[in-house]
């Protein structure tokens, strides 16, 4: 480690403690029982409301007269525009949309601190106005820069000065990842997990959780929030070699182990994956332009909302909030609001013994460089009754009981969008699913998915959500 406090390389060491601390069910340092109390007080010490309001109801916030964009007095936070979109990669070359335009990056971060000889992740009961349940469980820090730079002139947001140089702390993951790219555009934010060794002061909305509760919360629907979900999806894990009877299991998680240790039984080796990647990002083209919201096709605004005219999609709305406990008591603000619910799905593969995840190479309005890597499925089925539904879909609907693997609802990020739901699944097929799939699909161990969720704008945000529930299962 530097003067600095930056980790120059992934050590051994440390991917032994990150593995430890999601495998180890004792020397917690809050029980998991006890942590559910927690959490059930901390949602009922506070008191929030949110309530639809039209537009003309938004404190702070104006239409241009020009351009029809939805923008806030103060230049800052984010805008509504719209979008339009050109590109030869799906099945529509051309259409335009909303989109959210927020080009300041955030700060998504975990501290983590040894107790009892473990990894504990410093979380916080965070309430966002969009979650259905209004709080989950969120990362020690979540903030815009706007926020944390307080444009809203409200309190300083805790434990900020950890996240910002000169380090407090040992860096121990850094990287700007990608948020929704059909609902952002070029949206990124700054990815972060920090070891602390001082005493640090455990403030009232924080408790501190091993990795291995974390992936049994994960389990619960609405409960482990998105941006915690992103940060944890770049927590590097060590396969158990020293214990080769998991290795050995003849069932789904031991060719899952067998598909974390490294150059075990891959079937495309790692530099064939990113030259895949490089090509289709270099094959197809992406053209976006903004234009004023007023010019969008296929789009009607009233004073309650903006909406597709086919019901499709999304709708813009705006909302009044009031939450005892944030940096601002009483705000009010713009939302996107999806219409149904959405599904994202690996099919997972048993590939001479390790399991292989299919991988799909995908493009979205916002999407940052053309291609992003993205979960096998993913869509909203209900934006398919009249269209082409997506390849492999039907797998996902028809699957057997005993072929899901995991199968969980879990929130997108709640300070931008209401109630926006998505299904994760993760599928196992059997031995007569085909190995070889079309040039947008490709088989990758847990090994290669690891080594590149580490890197920017790879994987999408619902990939790396998946994953993160993938590491669950192990």
């Amino acid at each position: 480690m530097s003067a600095a406090g930056l980790l120059t390389t992934t050590d051994d060491d440390l991917l032994r403690r990150f593995t430890e601390s999601a495998n180890t069910q004792d020397r917690v340092l809050v029980p998991t029982p006890a942590f559910h109390d927690w959490f059930t007080e901390r949602r009922n010490a506070n008191s929030y409301q949110v309530t639809q309001v039209p537009f003309r109801g938004l404190s702070g916030w104006r239409f241009q007269p020009d351009t029809g964009n939805l923008v806030h007095d103060s230049g800052r936070f984010f805008t509504i525009e719209g979008l339009a979109v050109n590109t030869d990669h799906g099945e529509h070359p051309h259409w335009t949309q909303p989109i959210i335009r927020q080009p300041e990056i955030g700060i998504l971060g975990i501290l983590v601190k040894e107790f009892n000889g473990v990894l504990h992740c410093l979380m916080q009961a965070k309430m966002e106005p969009g979650n259905v349940n209004l709080t989950q469980l969120s990362p020690t820090l979540q903030a815009t820069r706007s926020n944390y730079t307080r444009v809203h002139k409200g309190k300083p947001i805790p434990y900020l000065d950890y996240f910002t140089a000169p380090w407090r702390g040992r860096v121990l993951v850094d990287v700007l990842q990608s948020e929704q790219g059909a609902w952002f555009l070029h949206k990124r934010n700054r990815n972060m997990v920090i070891e602390v060794t001082d005493d640090i002061p455990l403030l009232d909305d924080f408790c501190w959780l091993t990795l291995a509760q974390l992936h049994e919360l994960l389990h619960v629907d609405n409960l482990v929030n998105m941006d915690s979900r992103t940060v944890l999806s770049g927590i590097p894990y060590a396969a158990p070699v020293d214990r080769p009877s998991l290795l050995g299991e003849d069932s789904f998680r031991g060719a899952l182990l067998r598909s974390l240790a490294e150059h075990r039984g891959a079937l495309h080796e790692l530099p064939a994956l990113l030259s895949w990647f490089t090509e289709a990002k270099t094959k197809h083209s992406l053209l976006q332009q903004r234009i004023p919201l007023n010019e969008v096709a296929g789009w009607k605004a009233t004073d309650e909302h903006i909406s597709n005219h086919d019901g499709k999609y999304f709708t813009v709305i705006g909302v009044d909030v009031r939450a005892s406990n944030r940096e601002v008591a009483h705000w009010t603000q713009p939302m996107l609001a999806p219409v149904g619910q959405g599904l994202l799905a690996f099919l997972a593969k048993r590939i001479g013994g390790v399991l292989h995840i299919l991988v799909q190479a995908r493009t979205q309005a916002g999407t940052f460089d053309v291609i992003e890597m993205a979960p096998t499925v993913h869509c909203t089925p209900n934006n398919y009754t009249d269209a082409r539904p997506p390849l492999f879909l039907e797998h996902v609907l028809d699957a057997p009981a005993e072929a899901i693997r995991h199968d969980v609802v879990h929130s997108e990020e709640g300070g931008r969008f209401h109630h926006a739901e998505n299904r994760y699944m993760v599928i196992e097929v059997d031995d007569d699913f085909p190995t070889e799939v079309p040039p947008d699909f490709i088989w990758m161990t847990a090994q290669q998915t690891a080594s590149l969720v580490r890197h920017g704008n790879y994987f999408n945000v619902e990939a790396r959500s998946l994953l993160t529930c993938l590491h669950t299962l192990w």
